[in-house]
């Protein structure tokens, strides 16, 4: 059978140029042979000897190489993948046999120290068929043995055969396909851990090099597949990440170990697996020769690194896959992605600082996203951005039934690369999500972002104002969601003074909120909005509580009030103008008697509640004639979102009730913080917001996307036919913001916004008092405006859809005071639902379905 066999060899490398169908029936007869003589059979020994096969057809994927003339045939129409196939099945059968003695056999051994993978790894380099004169290759083996083994020479000299004149580079013909495909079915199938040899991870590296340089190459198949094994390997036994991603720069080191025949002593178990056993079976003394004289292999850990290897160069496991990832073939890129995911979640923490200290992983996960972000257009309308929310990496193309607009495709790469980057810092393990979600930050938000933030063009503060808030509403990982607020909210813990001048991201975005462009500020504002319902505890404390502690808004030494006139000195009063009382309207009802005080003081929820309702003269309503669920249907709404916001901040350890007071005088002023001011300045202005500076080229209503309560304030899925100019939009925003922040259940958020009976301190204003000298206000314009009633309705309804929209004189005044009212009437809601009559800021049972 022997014979047999050396015979087919032998006719196999000598007649590669002879017709095709000779090289089929060689095929057939030796799978033949495989099946018949190298299965076992009921436990008797093969009755071949599988070194020897093995080597036989190493050496004739060698020879085809040397012999071979024909440059055009691929590789996959030759005998070698079905050689390669064999020896794949050689290595994993003798594994079996050698299961019991758990130790390498000496096929496995020929393939270590003969360096196999790396002459295969050469091979696949070289993409070609190497023709020519056989001579050359026996002339560059003379450190060798001159046995027609070429492999030593491909594996030593790879540079210079291909130099050597003689030697004929042709076409690619798909060998570098194959060579993927061995290394990973060998990796994958053979369970004995090779990837600790040196002559085994450092062809692995070579091999990732070779796969990354090219882009969209043929081979991308094979690369995911090899790629996947590796990390799969990574998972298993941690420590292999320093044996693969040993960077191309380590390699090139001079000092880099090199095989030697005295392994360390601690390495003395991996000798027996590079040299033959004692209890291995005979072999042919030449055989043995040709293989042991191939010095040990030295297994220690790669050479000390330099640091993160960041230079142009460098390609490993992680550029290999961050290429793959930008394949076209989204299944592809999607397995990519996976196996990153699968990289950094390793357990071990000394191989994820490995992966963070010695390797450019977050660094360029980061960097891509750079590149992705730059690749938008400079102009994107904050309509179209929020069209694409909700893009996930794992379906990150963008929806087709959404209408098309420039830069669709590179904002949906963008936000699902971001996403990506998101999930990986959420699955990752915590030093590599902590150094990630700071790539991220200082790449994309401080080198990227803030530039645009700061910008004195009006569209780069809009696009990049409006991609953030799409940036917030996807971010999900603590980590990131840290660093984000770290980037727009600075350090400092101190309230904010009023002589105090802009030094930080945060404080240039509130002023942003009152920007002359109305577009920018209602841009802005929804920034603000997203950032209050992350469940980070620093977004409400840097822009309220911060400011709110001690309570300084509240008047020292004066008695609990004996009645709402004791209260009010409406006379007296610096937010009433002069002329509300001369004005001869009257408040829709009578101020209410002193409310009811709780036996803990606190006023009953009736009497904030009507405080509210009431506010807006009778004059100025119109929900009551066109029959709609005003008041019933905000508490609905207020009563979804109060219990989500509650639940969100459970863990934050908010008092129950508001600190006691000082009796001392404050040695500070109180100032209720630039983000309240702004605000506060904005809703005094909700009569009469004049949009001083527009930007062109806006979709009409765009504005009213966000709060579900502000995407059709007045319940109506209808179409707006009626341009909501940018004084409404902006209205809406506004409230939509103060209603956020009402939601909060911390009792100085409580009293400072939602209670109307607070004593305030001298030049102190809440948000009731500023609500109060608005209405002072409106009742002064209404004698101004002729059929003031009649305009408010049919306002209202062009608003609804009712009926065509068309331009009416004093049209902003008009909305305002529709706004005013919704307003009011959703700030009662509030109250009613965080203050039940059984007392505040406890949690309470959800009422009976259909009930509120």
């Amino acid at each position: 059978m022997l014979s047999r066999l050396g015979a087919l060899l032998q006719e196999a490398v000598g007649t590669t140029t002879g017709n095709r169908s000779s090289r089929t029936e060689f095929r057939l007869s030796m799978e033949v042979v495989a099946l018949s003589d190298i299965s076992p059979q009921e436990g008797r020994e093969p009755s071949i000897d599988l070194l020897q096969a093995f080597v036989e057809h190493w050496k004739g994927i060698t020879h085809y190489y040397i012999e071979s003339t024909d440059e055009n045939t691929p590789a996959k129409k030759t005998d070698i993948p079905w050689r390669l196939k064999q020896m794949l099945d050689i290595l994993v059968y003798e594994e079996k046999q050698q299961a019991s003695s758990g130790e390498a056999g000496p096929c496995l051994e020929y393939l270590l120290q003969h360096k196999i993978l790396e002459t295969l790894c050469t091979l696949g380099k070289a993409e070609s068929r190497i023709c020519g004169c056989s001579s050359h290759l026996y002339k560059m083996g003379s450190e060798g043995q001159q046995d027609g083994s070429v492999g030593k020479v491909l594996a030593t000299k790879p540079d210079n055969l291909i130099s050597v004149p003689g030697i004929h580079m042709g076409g690619e013909n798909g060998m570098r396909q194959q060579v993927f495909q061995f290394f990973s079915k060998v990796l994958a199938q053979v369970q004995h851990p090779l990837l600790h040899y040196l002559s085994v991870h450092r062809p692995v590296q070579k091999l990732l090099r070779l796969g990354g340089s090219v882009s969209g190459s043929l081979t991308e198949k094979e690369e995911v597949q090899l790629t996947s094994v590796l990390c799969s390997k990574i998972q298993q036994d941690p420590e292999l990440l320093a044996y693969i991603l040993e960077g191309k720069k380590i390699i090139g080191k001079k000092k880099t170990a090199r095989e030697s025949t005295a392994p360390p002593k601690d390495t003395a178990g991996h000798r027996d697996k590079d040299c033959p056993h004692s209890g291995a079976p005979s072999r042919d003394p030449g055989l043995d020769k040709e293989h042991c004289d191939v010095p040990a292999l030295s297994i220690h850990l790669p050479a000390e690194t330099e640091g993160p290897e960041n230079g142009p160069g460098e390609s490993n496991l992680i550029t290999s896959l961050l290429g793959l990832c930008k394949s076209k073939k989204s299944r592809l890129a999607l397995k990519a992605q996976e196996n990153i995911l699968l990289l950094v979640s390793v357990a071990s923490p000394a191989a994820a600082t490995y992966l963070t200290q010695s390797t450019s992983c977050c660094v360029a996960l980061a960097e891509h996203l750079c590149q992705l972000y730059r690749s938008m257009p400079a102009c994107l309308d904050p309509a179209d951005i929020a069209t694409l929310e909700g893009i996930s990496w794992r379906l990150p193309s963008a929806p087709s039934d959404e209408t098309a607009f420039p830069g669709k495709e590179a904002l949906a790469a963008f936000l699902g690369w971001f996403d990506y980057c998101d999930h990986l810092i959420t699955e990752a393990h915590a030093v590599v999500a902590d150094a990630l979600a700071k790539a991220v930050a200082e790449k994309l938000f401080v080198e990227t972002l803030q530039p645009q933030l700061l910008h004195v063009s009006e569209q780069s503060i809009l696009t990049s104002t409006a991609l953030l808030t799409a940036l917030l509403r996807q971010l999900r990982s603590p980590a990131l969601l840290q660093e984000a607020m770290t980037f727009l909210l600075g350090t400092e813990q101190q309230p904010a003074a009023i002589e105090d001048s802009p030094h930080t991201l945060g404080t240039h975005l509130i002023m942003h909120c009152d920007h002359l462009s109305d577009e920018i500020s209602i841009a802005t504002l929804r920034l603000f909005e997203e950032l209050l319902q992350k469940p980070h505890e620093r977004a409400i404390r840097s822009l309220v509580l911060q400011n709110l502690e001690g309570r300084l808004y509240v008047a020292r030494g004066s008695p609990e009030p004996e009645s709402y006139e004791d209260t009010l000195d409406l006379e007296e009063d610096p937010y009433f103008t002069d002329g509300f009382l001369d004005s001869g309207l009257q408040p829709s009802t009578r101020p209410p008697p002193a409310p009811a005080t709780s036996s803990d003081g606190k006023t009953a929820v009736t009497e904030i509640v009507n405080s509210f309702l009431c506010l807006v003269p009778e004059e100025a309503k119109t929900s009551a004639f066109l029959e709609e669920n005003g008041y019933d249907t905000y508490v609905h709404d207020a009563y979804g979102l109060f219990q989500e916001c509650s639940s969100r901040v459970a863990h934050w350890g908010w008092p129950l009730g508001p600190a006691p007071l000082d009796s001392h005088e404050p040695e500070r002023p109180f100032f209720e913080g630039r983000f309240l001011q702004v605000l506060f300045d904005r809703i005094a202005r909700i009569l009469d917001q004049v949009a001083i500076k527009t930007m062109p080229s806006r979709a009409p209503g765009w504005a009213l996307e966000g709060l579900s309560t502000r995407v059709d304030p007045f319940g109506s899925s209808a179409p707006q036919p009626l341009y909501l100019s940018p004084p409404y939009s902006l209205n809406l925003q506004v409230t939509s913001v103060l209603s956020r922040l009402a939601l909060f259940p911390h009792p100085h958020i409580h009293e400072y916004l939602l209670d109307p009976y607070i004593s305030l301190a001298p030049g102190c204003r809440s948000l009731f008092s500023v609500l109060v000298r608005v209405i002072g206000d409106l009742m002064q314009r209404i004698q101004r405006v002729p059929q003031f009633s009649g305009k408010l309705l049919l306002v209202r309804k062009q608003l609804m859809g009712q009926i065509p929209g068309e331009h009416l004189d004093h049209q902003t005044l008009l909305q305002g005071v529709v706004v005013l009212e919704e307003f009011c009437k959703e700030l009662a809601a509030i109250a009613f639902v965080k203050f039940p009559p059984h007392g505040p800021y406890l949690n309470f049972s959800p009422p009976p379905e259909g009930q509120v």
